[in-house]
């Protein structure tokens, strides 16, 4: 006979996630309205209090299907991901040797049907990969803007050995 394994709770009976999030990333799940006309979903607003930076500069990022962009980290600026379109894997390493949840890896599977915003401290690593079929997109709202004469976006390789996590297409089960 062929035994399972059971399932480990993944969330509280009110449906909010168990897991333990990297020290100061923040994660808002976002509120779709729709009606007979079309839907809207805000992005961001400083009134939810969540970071008390101003918005200064935004863009949006387009990511193909199956393809990761990352790993990078910044020194002087926090990365606010809300992801729009497809579905995304924001996938974070918290690689400040002075944090509580130094060497953790958190996961965030996000998209058109989970809508959310990810705040990402100073310092941690971060790549997306998109795990759906078609083309995903997400809006970066970083603290600072982009500085050209002296970008604060440093990249890590892609394989390091120090990173605890993998990018594959395992099937879920």
């Amino acid at each position: 006979m062929i035994q399972g394994k059971r399932d480990n709770s993944t969330v509280t009976p009110e449906g909010k996630p168990i897991r333990k999030i990297i020290d100061g990333v923040i994660v808002r799940q976002a509120t779709t309205h729709a009606d007979e006309r079309g839907e809207l979903c805000e992005i961001y607003d400083p009134a939810w209090g969540i970071t008390p930076e101003a918005m200064v500069y935004c863009y949006l990022t387009v990511v193909r299907a199956g393809k990761v962009k990352g790993w990078v980290y910044h020194e002087e600026q926090i990365d606010r991901l809300f992801v729009a379109t497809g579905a995304l894997n924001v996938v974070l390493f918290d690689r400040r040797k002075d944090s509580p949840t130094h060497g953790m890896v958190n996961v965030f599977t996000l998209g058109e049907r989970n809508r959310g915003l990810v705040v990402i401290p100073k310092q941690v690593l971060h790549a997306v990969h998109n795990v759906g079929t078609t083309e995903a997109t997400f809006v970066n709202l970083p603290s600072k803007p982009y500085n050209h004469a002296k970008p604060d976006k440093f990249r890590v390789p892609f394989e390091s050995p120090e990173i605890p996590y993998k990018f594959d297409n395992r099937l879920g089960w």
